[in-house]
């Protein structure tokens, strides 16, 4: 059992896509003419002396016995050689786990091949799906907005002057490859301690890395090197963002953590300044997209905030790459009572001044029968579907099972079926849309 599970292992070379057999066998061809070379400069007559051993040995023993011997004698050879080979680089890749280097090499280029994401929001949501993309793709953005005022997010902005970390540090956890470990790191909060109660440590070990690094976007990128985090999380913006809600009664609440609080129906969405400057690299990664997701997360507080900042509205309205809003499950108290999966759409695209934002939105299909009575407790609803209101605004839909297995009637989104049902529908459309160019050409090819 042991052998066979050996050499299935070591036949996994063998896998196309890796990209490494063939600088082995450059290496080995190499060798072979440096060999061959040197033995004719000595004169040995390497050639005529390895046809007349050959010739020997054929001539005085049986072809089948010869033959039998040779090839038993190369697959031994290959066998051997491709062993010492994963051993040689394991260690000195990973001395303490020499079972998954080919897995490893084969997900990575299969990864690295896959299609140019980028999801904008932020909170848990963002984060959420992050888990599930980072399994199709290693071709992955996820903007983030950085509007948060409370809480320890909201300590470190206002003492340190950085931009608010919470939201950033769920994604890169999302995103690490240890996922499980980095996460309880980064959301263990101090529970004692003056000046550190409360704050969680990857808050501060952004916050650290910012005073180091001189922004939020190298200290980003610095701790992502350290965590091997598969993508890139980018804030929306570097400015100091404030949002603005404008009530149905008339009031007007600043702050982000203020707004759930207030109890009013929002009408209008705005930032403090009014004009935020996109983050360059945020544009380049919209620009080169083939899949643009917003959501799944809070609407007024998440999501659209990203959305109003000009240009990175603007951009996903000229990209030509698939857009998708993956629409909650529950409504959020404070923030879209009684809405309705239409009322979602509409007030993301009445926040926005360019059109052509989203092409296709997606909606869980069913919810536990058991639905925890929590939700009812503070006015939490399930999100009402009304597709005939859809139709009218012209986007697509897509329904399927997009949450967990709850046995205690909890709604949370499933990482697994949210990337995979994305994946299967970006897939689906543009198989669709190559079907239709290929049409196209046809036809006027037989105009012509």
């Amino acid at each position: 059992m042991k052998i066979q599970k050996n050499v299935s292992r070591m036949a996994t070379w063998l896998v196309p896509g890796l990209q490494i057999k063939r600088w082995f066998l450059m290496a080995f061809l190499g060798t072979f003419l440096l060999s061959l070379g040197t033995a004719i400069i000595l004169e040995l007559h390497p050639v005529y002396m390895s046809y007349e051993l050959i010739r020997t040995i054929a001539l005085k023993s049986p072809s089948f016995l010869t033959g039998s011997i040779c090839i038993l004698a190369g697959l031994i050879t290959i066998l051997l050689g491709w062993k010492k080979v994963n051993s040689s680089i394991m260690d000195a890749i990973d001395p303490g786990d020499r079972s998954h280097l080919l897995e490893s090499l084969y997900r990575r280029r299969k990864l690295n091949r896959g299609p140019r994401i980028v999801a904008i929001g932020g909170g848990t949501g963002l984060s959420t799906i992050l888990k599930g993309l980072k399994k199709i793709t290693n071709n992955l953005t996820a903007v983030v907005t950085v509007g948060d005022d409370g809480g320890s997010s909201g300590r470190l902005r206002e003492e340190m002057g950085v931009l608010p970390p919470g939201d950033i540090r769920n994604c890169i956890a999302a995103l690490a490859n240890e996922e499980d470990l980095v996460t309880e790191l980064f959301q263990y909060r101090f529970q004692a301690g003056n000046g550190l109660e409360g704050h969680s440590f990857g808050n501060l070990f952004l916050s650290a890395l910012c005073a180091i690094t001189g922004d939020m976007v190298s200290a980003v990128k610095e701790s992502s090197k350290v965590l091997a985090i598969r993508g890139n999380v980018l804030p929306s913006t570097l400015d100091d963002m404030r949002l603005v809600a404008e009530l149905d009664d008339g009031r007007v609440i600043l702050g982000e953590s203020h707004i759930p609080e207030a109890g009013g129906k929002i009408k209008r969405l705005r930032t403090e300044p009014a004009h935020l400057n996109a983050l360059e690299d945020v544009i380049l990664a919209l620009q080169t997209a083939d899949l643009i997701i917003l959501g799944p997360g809070s609407l007024y507080t998440s999501i659209i905030p990203n959305l109003l900042i000009d240009d990175i509205t603007k951009t996903i309205s000229l990209s030509k790459a698939k857009k998708i809003y993956i629409c909650n499950v529950m409504t959020q108290p404070g923030e879209t009572d009684n809405y309705t999966v239409s009322d979602h759409v509409k007030a993301i695209l009445s926040h926005c001044k360019y059109k052509n934002i989203i092409d296709a939105v997606f909606v869980n299909d069913s919810l536990p029968k058991n639905l925890a009575l929590k939700y009812k407790a503070v006015n939490s609803l399930p999100v009402k579907f009304d597709l005939e209101n859809l139709k009218k605004v012209g986007v697509k839909v897509v329904i399927k099972r997009l949450i967990e297995e709850s046995k205690h009637g909890h709604v949370r989104h499933s990482p697994r079926r949210l990337a995979r049902a994305v994946y299967t529908w970006y897939k689906s459309t543009n198989q669709q849309t190559q079907q239709v160019k290929v049409s196209k050409n046809l036809d006027e090819q037989q105009y012509i």
